[in-house]
């Protein structure tokens, strides 16, 4: 038995020599396994005499504390080349330039959008929104524009059923909001509007509008032309000046078109505004009593006024872009230039 126990060291000694992990693993099974080698001496000593099981069984438990150690000082020392060797192939050179992370950035009309809502808020204005699919009644009747009116034809809409249709214009939400609200009122509309407008560099069958709307005891036509000139500054510049001129709108009497100077040539004269030094920007005027009396305001009580600008036009003329179809072509070239 001596021998024995003596040989199977030995001949664990020479096999561990130069083995790799997993070779080690397998020592580990072919000596102290289930059926190992070391594990067969222990069932051997059922078969020695009494007196001896005791000195052999502490022989064979020395052989496999002396295996069991041996391996776990082999694992533990690959291991630990292991990681070494993968820590110097794995290694980052810190001093080499960074990958680019190529980020995404609001659209420019969204910066837009953000940017007029941004100022009518700090003007005391609260933002709302209303359906895109709308009721004719919402459109056109309660806005003064009844069926068969002349003025229906000034805006090419896309109906979907008898009397539902894409709004043409964000003015519906006015109706909304004096339903819904008693005066004062004071709020601005942002969204997409639809026409079945012919495609060129300035129109388009969809576009975006932002319309405010103010209700309250004596409100004047100088309210109106100041909270436009206020923004007008705000968006273009302290020197941007806005201009008022006669026009008709079923639902606003009097009506007028606003214009602000040219941004480009500060008034003097250029092909882009056709050598007039202004701009036009959208229409505006005092709220049509008939609008008012629609959603159960007195006019005799309370004046209002209205305005819309179209959020395109505004982008356009702040960030010299020549034609409305660039916001709709999704080119990169284009919208990299605005990373807001």
């Amino acid at each position: 038995m001596k021998d024995k126990i003596e040989q199977i060291k030995m001949e664990f000694e020479e096999k561990i020599k130069g083995k790799s992990l997993k070779e080690i693993k397998e020592l580990e099974t072919y000596f102290i396994g289930r059926k190992g080698k070391v594990t067969e001496l222990f069932k051997m000593l059922k078969t020695l005499p009494k007196m001896q099981r005791r000195e052999f069984g502490a022989e064979i438990n020395e052989l496999k504390q002396f295996i069991e150690k041996n391996i776990s000082e082999q694992v533990a020392t690959l291991e630990r080349k292991e990681k070494i060797r993968k820590l110097k192939e794995e290694s980052i050179d810190v001093t080499l330039p960074g990958i680019k992370l190529h980020t995404g950035n609001l659209h420019i009309l969204s910066q837009t959008i953000l940017e007029v809502e941004k100022i009518f808020l700090s003007m005391g204005f609260d933002v709302m929104v209303g359906p895109e699919i709308e009721k004719d009644y919402y459109n056109f009747e309660a806005l003064n524009i009844p069926e068969f009116h002349p003025a229906r034809d000034m805006q090419d809409t896309f109906y979907l059923a008898k009397k539902i249709l894409l709004r043409t214009q964000t003015s519906p939400i006015q109706i909304h909001a004096m339903e819904k609200y008693k005066p004062p009122i004071r709020i601005i509309a942002v969204g997409r509007c639809y026409r079945r407008d012919a495609v060129d560099s300035s129109h388009f069958p969809i576009f975006h509008q932002v319309e405010g709307l103010v209700v309250d005891r004596k409100v004047t036509f100088a309210n109106l032309k100041g909270t436009l000139a206020e923004f007008t500054r705000e968006m273009f510049g302290k020197d941007v000046k806005v201009r008022f001129t006669p026009s008709y709108f079923p639902f606003v009497e009097p009506g007028a078109e606003t214009s602000i100077t040219c941004v480009l040539c500060g008034g003097k004269g250029c092909p882009v505004c056709k050598y007039t030094g202004w701009l036009e920007m959208g229409g505006s005027g005092m709220v049509h009593p008939n609008v008012l009396r629609g959603v159960g305001i007195d006019p005799e009580v309370y004046q209002g006024f209205a305005f819309g600008w179209g959020i395109e036009r505004i982008a356009m003329i702040k960030y010299r872009i020549p034609d409305i179809r660039m916001f709709y072509q999704n080119d990169l070239r284009f919208l990299k230039q605005f990373k807001g």
